[in-house]
């Protein structure tokens, strides 16, 4: 690269530099200095693939923030920042040398036929060139073209992004003077379909001053595609394109905000008095208050003054929902970013983003939305911050979410919301001792009552005889009065497929998983066997493969058999599923969302993406099939998490004027959670298990480091556990627990062993990174450990 080229250079630009002799790479101009690097050296750069930076400084902040905090690299936060559209990877590409002569006679067949396509069209692709041999090895074939210096090979780096173009028409040039055009019209006298189309175009553009699309025209004169193309070669019309969004808002323009009741306008008011003493405030406010109403008033005052909002969901579910409704208010100023929306949609609002386009005002989305290139960011939104599913696991980066926006809203001097009904204990303890502002809101809107909720005890049941199937008699008689009142119900059930075991009733074997230390679920509809963790599946067995005994029973079960057992129970009402089973395509979530709001849906069973905030205005009756299995994890959250889910359910109930009822049905009716959710207790609750966190040093009165051993020799990954436990205990002490198996110990054919680091408050947490950091490089150095491979999750709640 040139002097001029390097002066061009600034920090956030994507360059393509070449690795080896044939790959080309994406990278990002990091910082453009004058000292040589020590130690390795330099690959030059290939070519500048960007005329303004797409990363702006602020995000290199935080992405450094986040690397540092979340002990992973620089390299694994933008990777996970970027859409995978911006990190463009090379292809092979075969080209036909110019000015040279063959002699055909020499070629082999192979030879002569990459010849022959490369004669009609140079250059191909090397997927090409398999295809035209019909074989997936043609390294050998190229190799002896290049030889004979027939062909060259080069990298060709590939813009994943294509921006969605629209076709338009418009008439030629030459028919805008009258006698031409009058002229044309009677020569097309002939051609009654031509004609019609044209004096279709001419009313369109004269109702409307925009360029006419070649649908829209199509549209109004019935024509085909082959009548417009016939105009065209007749040079009647000229056809253009023009760069369109994909993600575009074709609603009503925006309607006036609600008006807020008198618990909403206090709740209002102290969260702006709050803002004026901290950054960051706490809305703890009970299911159904209208939390979502006071976010969108604070979003109107940040939009007069030009500031870009953030609102951030847990759940892609949540945000199908809050789409309308937010675009009911402010119309095309909102933007959508998430997994589920395709790469060039993602790139758009990036792009869009970073301009400050008015269209991206307001953002949208699940926690990746946090990476966006902001660069007048106001207000930060969390909502049901409580959620974890704003903590990603895998891959690095493991962040989480809410704790990254709080940072990135520091970096941006913005104000930090976060709303819940059952808040976390981080963010509950941080409000307690001062550190976030706390907003309660203990009304429900429209002064509605909390639902009344009942346990049931299925131990009682069973043995009196009253269970049908897995519904007590007390959930069907409440589920026959809904029904008859046309109200909805919405069960919950923490368990996808149908049954989570089977069983042979001969010898008690139950088929497992080859790559993983856990039994394989039936999913009935597909007529298999399947693991939840690594997605292995085979057809469900007749008999079983250790004593060849037909007498195959299910235990336990799941949605999908509760969904077969409610269609038998209630046949003639329409019984719906929502779990991650039936919501893989990019609309799954709204389509049924949809249908239960347009009372398609009498009776949704579903998993926890029920719990998450959503707004159904007809539901009636909450019932909770069994609770038990959510109380009895082996995690020191399962109580705080039960509590959250139990409550997040049961809000679903009763969101309008009258009572909703939630039966809750339990083998242990008197567990103290359980009594806790039914008088909708979270202080009490907070209190007891903050009492027990103190007393075994946990989250939030400790921090926690979780390292993750796993190879697929057993032995291996005990002795490098072992190791690396002793190591880190010369300065940590007593505050190392572990190498202990987890309760799955073997997945994908790799055996697991975790070590716990707990960090006191008192303790630097820079320096036991630090720390942690020095042992691994030592771990590195060890050969006999080389393949063992270390997660570090830090903050792992």
């Amino acid at each position: 690269m040139n002097k001029d080229e390097a002066a061009f250079l600034k920090q956030g630009f994507r360059v393509a530099v070449p690795f080896g002799k044939s790959k080309v790479y994406t990278a990002i101009v990091y910082q453009v200095h004058d000292q040589a690097p020590q130690g390795y050296e330099t690959k030059p750069i290939d070519q500048i693939l960007d005329e303004t930076p797409i990363v702006t400084p602020t995000q290199i902040k935080h992405w450094e923030w986040m690397a540092s905090y979340y002990m992973c690299t620089l390299g694994e936060v933008v990777k996970a920042a970027l859409p995978s559209a911006f990190l463009l990877e090379s292809e092979t590409m075969v080209s036909l040398n110019k000015d040279v002569v063959v002699d055909e006679a020499s070629l082999s067949d192979e030879e002569f036929l990459v010849l022959e396509a490369l004669e009609h069209r140079s250059p191909i692709h090397i997927n090409d060139v398999r295809s035209i041999l019909d074989k997936s090895n043609v390294v050998k074939v190229l190799q002896g073209l290049i030889e004979q210096r027939i062909i060259s090979v080069f990298e060709e780096v590939y813009e994943q992004y294509s921006p969605k173009l629209k076709r338009y028409v418009k008439l030629a040039q030459h028919f805008a003077i009258e006698e031409n055009l009058r002229e044309l019209l009677n020569t097309l006298s002939r051609a009654p379909k031509q004609r019609d189309v044209l004096m279709q175009l001419f009313m369109l553009q004269s109702k409307d001053k925009k360029p006419i699309g070649v649908d829209a025209l199509m549209k109004a004169s019935k024509a085909s595609s082959a009548t417009i193309k016939s105009l065209i070669n007749k040079e009647i019309l000229e056809e253009f394109y023009i760069k369109k969004d994909r993600v575009n808002y074709e609603g009503e323009a925006g309607e006036e905000v609600k008006q807020l009741s008198e618990a909403q306008s206090t709740a209002l008011k102290e969260i702006k008095i709050s803002f004026k003493e901290k950054d960051i405030v706490l809305l703890h406010g009970v299911t159904s208050s209208g939390k979502t109403e006071i976010y969108v008033q604070l979003i109107e005052e940040i939009l007069k003054t030009g500031q870009q909002i953030l609102y951030m969901l847990p759940e892609i579910a949540l945000t199908t929902q809050l789409i309308t409704r937010l675009q009911f208010y402010f119309g095309d100023k909102v933007s959508v970013y998430h997994s589920k929306y395709t790469l060039n949609e993602r790139v758009e609002v990036w792009n869009n983003v970073l301009e400050s386009k008015p269209k991206a005002q307001i953002v949208i989305g699940a926690r990746s939305s946090l990476f966006l290139p902001f660069s007048n960011l106001g207000l930060i939104i969390i909502d049901e911050e409580h959620e974890p599913s704003f903590k990603q696991y895998n891959p690095a980066p493991r962040y989480h979410a809410r704790d990254s926006a709080v940072v990135l809203g520091h970096l941006h001097n913005a104000k930090t919301l976060m709303g819940s009904a059952t808040p976390s204990f981080e963010t509950y303890h941080n409000c307690t001792t001062d550190k976030y502002g706390l907003v309660t809101l203990n009304k429900r809107f429209g002064n509605v009552l909390m639902p009344d909720i009942e346990l049931v005890d299925i131990k009682e049941k069973h043995k009196k005889k009253l269970m049908k199937g897995h519904f007590s008699d007390r959930l069907l008689e409440e589920m026959h009065e809904t029904l008859s009142n046309n109200e909805q119900i919405i069960l919950f059930q923490n368990r996808r497929g149908f049954s989570p075991i089977v069983e042979c009733t001969t010898c008690g074997t139950s088929p497992q998983c080859p790559n993983c230390d856990v039994s394989l679920t039936y999913h009935q509809y597909k007529n298999e066997l399947r693991c939840h963790y690594c997605g292995y599946h085979t057809t469900m067995l007749i008999s079983c493969m250790a004593c060849g005994s037909e007498s195959m029973d299910s235990k336990g079960f799941g949605t999908e058999q509760i969904e077969t057992e409610l269609k038998n129970l209630f046949p003639k009402h329409s019984v719906a599923r929502m779990d991650q089973d039936t919501t893989k395509g990019k609309h799954a979530y709204s389509k049924l969302i949809d249908r239960l709001e347009n009372l398609e849906i009498d009776i949704l069973v579903g998993t926890q993406m029920l719990a998450k905030g959503l707004d159904f205005r007809n539901i009636g009756l909450v019932g909770v099939m069994n609770a038990d299995n959510l109380l009895n994890f082996p995690d020191f959250r399962a109580h705080e998490r039960s509590f959250q889910l139990l409550q997040q359910v049961s809000g679903r109930a009763g969101r309008t004027q009258k009572r909703g009822k939630v039966l809750i049905q339990t083998y242990n009716p008197y567990h103290t959670i359980l009594q806790q959710v039914s008088i909708n207790d979270y202080k009490t609750m907070y209190k007891m298990q903050t009492d027990e966190r103190h007393n075994y040093k946990y989250p939030p009165f400790y921090r926690t480091i979780k390292l993750t051993f796993k190879d697929r020799n057993l032995q291996k990954v005990g002795k490098a556990a072992l190791w690396y436990e002793l190591a880190l205990e010369q300065q940590l002490n007593e505050n190392v627990l572990g190498p202990e198996a987890p309760p799955v110990a073997r997945i994908r054919n790799q055996y697991i062993t975790n070590v716990l680091i707990k960090i006191p408050k008192e303790q630097s947490l820079a320096k036991t990174k630090e720390f942690i950091n020095k042992v691994q490089r030592s771990f590195n150095a060890i050969k006999e450990f080389s393949s063992v491979r270390v997660i570090i999750d830090v903050d792992n709640y």
